[in-house]
């Protein structure tokens, strides 16, 4: 199974990685076209809302409650009631998000107030959100689809198609930033229509694929399907269970619109860089074993689902601590490299650089959530994660209070990083002490040789990474060169290290179940 489960990672990881690179190519874009700008601050106040929603209902709660349920009815039930199930569960949940759509767009500026309480009421950022608020909001219907069509195409098996889905989004944006904003009156707005636009065919471009496996049936509105009564009843702890670290980022933005203009945008573009290897191998790994895990608990097959779980912890931290380093050390230069032209100056690459190493702290913490609330939900045990998602949410928010005066928006990207830290350890802990999880033999080993290649790995980085004085005067082609081996050399020396210390492919290997 061990096999399997690497394939699936690394074709849900390869085209993951596309998406990213495509949303690297379009914040590049963005930051040469609008800069850290007042305009650029309400698009991703306007996009994060419904970006926010769409990450709480689709990624996150619907997914987690969905794909348990239906792995059930497939050992369970018939294929009648099976495809009954599919059709109530997405007519039921259209009806929702559409219900939601409309009240979202009538109530815009009191959204906008909510989440951006430092936008004024007069000012161009308010104005401008308020409009393009209007126009991104119905992106959580359609992506909502998205969502279900893509987690029926992950419990059947079919990892690559859903992961491509999100390269639309950046080539919809790429596009209309470049050719449609030159067109209209206020440039940004093309960006809202972008994401509109991107909705609408990420939804189209999933059909033949649900066709061809003979998952694309009529939706019907039926909320006395019990089946859709369990998702529903999943779903609402697990808005705040699974999705704190989502919570926790919107909270950063409110805090951020009471700072200077353009610490939104610094946080944003630090995030977009942290999400790089979170989306790639912490999203791609609990998006895999999610319906692994719930097969052997639908079966009570304790031993192998814990097995599975520790099979995905240990190739997080391999992944994860490695990550965290190049993001850390290596904040300036990538920014640099990646964003410092015309509109995005010095100053900004400075400042992002400042909330990228904070983020950096806790992006193993973020990594080991996707994972370890996989491991309840397979259980639908419900109460354990809210729980604890509660208690990481204050502590956010207490973190955000006593940090961002001495470190402004940096303070607000470590608050994020301390509470992911916490919310992950918590997690854990209480998968051991439900007895869900048994780590397997040989971690003290395992540990032991990651942390002597990770201190390899960071006199490695400290010491040729130059100055970020000399690295903002050099040319674009110098920079992407010099990053480029710098982050060669990195893994050369990390995958030659861990080869040493004895570390091999046999390691990460489970019974095949």
């Amino acid at each position: 199974m061990s096999k399997k489960l690497v394939k699936s990672v690394f074709l849900f990881s390869s085209n993951t990685l596309l998406s990213r690179v495509l949303g690297f190519a379009r914040d590049m874009i963005l930051a040469q076209l609008f800069g850290a700008s007042a305009g650029l601050d309400a698009f991703l106040v306007a996009f994060r809302i419904p970006n926010f929603m769409r990450r709480l209902f689709a990624e996150g709660a619907f997914s987690q409650a969905f794909i348990p349920v239906l792995v059930d009815y497939r050992q369970q039930h018939s294929e009648q009631k099976l495809r009954q199930f599919i059709a109530d569960t997405s007519g039921s949940l259209a009806l929702i998000l559409l219900m939601i759509v409309i009240l979202g767009i009538l109530i815009a500026p009191v959204l906008i107030h909510i989440f951006a309480p430092g936008f004024t009421h007069s000012s161009n950022r308010y104005l401008l959100a308020n409009a393009m608020l209007r126009i991104t909001f119905p992106y959580i219907l359609l992506i909502s689809l998205v969502a279900l069509s893509s987690a029926l195409l992950n419990t059947y098996g079919s990892f690559g198609v859903p992961a491509f889905t999100p390269v639309l989004l950046n080539l919809s944006l790429i596009s209309c930033a470049l050719f449609l904003a030159p067109k209209l009156a206020t440039h940004i707005v093309a960006l809202a229509w972008g994401v509109l636009i991107a909705g609408i065919l990420q939804c189209l471009f999933l059909l033949p694929f649900l066709a061809r496996r003979k998952l694309l049936i009529r939706p019907r509105i039926n909320f006395k399907n019990p089946g859709v009564r369990r998702v529903l009843t999943l779903m609402g702890p697990a808005i705040v269970g699974v999705s704190v670290a989502q919570i926790n980022l919107l909270v950063d933005m409110l805090f951020a619109s009471f700072l200077a203009t353009g610490s939104v945008s610094w946080l944003y573009y630090s995030e977009r860089l942290m999400m790089f290897p979170l989306g790639i191998f912490g999203v791609a790994i609990a998006t895999v074993i999610l319906p692994k895990l719930s097969q052997h608990a639908a079966v009570d097959d304790k031993k192998v689902y814990s097995q599975t779980l520790d099979w995905a912890l240990r190739l997080l931290l391999l992944i994860g601590l490695p990550s965290v380093l190049g993001l850390f050390f290596l904040a300036n230069q990538i920014l640099a490299t990646l964003f410092h032209y015309k509109q995005f100056n010095a100053h900004d690459v400075i400042m992002s650089g400042e909330s990228l190493m904070a983020f950096a702290f806790g992006l193993q913490g973020m990594m080991m959530i996707k994972v370890l609330a996989s491991g309840f939900y397979a259980h639908k045990n419900i109460k354990t994660p809210v729980k604890i998602a509660v208690i990481a949410m204050v502590s956010n928010i207490i973190f955000n209070i006593v940090l961002i005066i001495p470190l402004r928006h940096a303070g607000i990207a470590l608050a994020t990083s301390l509470s992911a830290l916490l919310n992950s350890a918590l997690l854990w802990w209480n998968l051991k002490r439900h007895d869900l999880y048994q780590a397997t033999a040989g971690w003290k080993i395992y540990l032991s040789r990651l942390l002597v290649a990770n201190v390899l790995l960071a006199i490695f980085l400290y010491l040729v990474r130059g100055s970020v004085s000399n690295w903002l005067i050099q040319t674009w082609h110098w920079r992407f060169t010099h990053l480029l081996l710098l982050l060669f050399g990195a893994i050369i020396l990390y995958c030659a290290a861990l080869w040493l210390l004895g570390l091999r492919f046999k390691h990460f290997s489970i019974p095949s179940k």
